[in-house]
């Protein structure tokens, strides 16, 4: 017996410049922590949104994320990297972390927050301080056991922001009534 949810439809929610934002934030949030390189800060950007969904059933930047062999990745991700990288807000370096290559943002300058509020902010901090201590590998594990992903087909598919309130225990951020 499969899972039966309703699907909402969503009519240009993506909020580009509110992701930059998002997404310079949260470089400059991690960009000392050794371990947190592409594959990571991919995870990160997931859960937040996700979570922030799950938690409050709106979208924090209306990014979307496609199933990808290695978890969920933001579909604007390389064209607003480029776009902060042509301001020089940041820097992409390319090392080793461990017997790995990494891919690796540093933050050049304090990012501009102006579209984010105290509530957001104060649930992205919260949600960095848990998944930036995650490795490549164990957080894309762990993200592939999360429902939104486990129950998304098809590689290159739109994972459905709704599958969030079919989570098992374990991923879900809010308390649920069973009345």
């Amino acid at each position: 017996m499969g899972v039966k949810y309703m699907m909402k439809t969503y009519v240009d929610s993506f909020d580009e410049e509110k992701f930059k934002q998002f997404l310079h934030y949260i470089i400059h949030a991690t960009s000392s922590l050794e371990n947190v390189g592409r594959t990571v800060l991919f995870k990160i950007l997931y859960f937040i949104d996700f979570n922030y969904y799950e938690l409050f059933e709106e979208k924090l930047t209306g990014e979307s994320y496609r199933k990808r062999q290695h978890g969920p990745v933001p579909s604007n991700f390389n064209r607003v990297i480029k776009e902060l990288k042509a301001e020089k807000k940041l820097k992409e370096i390319k090392k080793k972390y461990k017997e790995y290559n990494q891919q690796k943002y540093i933050s050049l300058i304090e990012p501009n927050i102006s579209t984010l509020s105290a509530k957001e902010l104060d649930f992205i901090n919260k949600n960095i301080s848990i998944y930036s201590n995650f490795n490549a590998t164990q957080i894309s594990e762990y993200s592939h056991q999360d429902m939104p992903y486990a129950a998304t087909k098809d590689l290159g598919e739109i994972i459905d922001y709704e599958l969030v309130f079919y989570r098992d225990p374990i991923f879900s951020v809010r308390e649920y009534n069973n009345d």
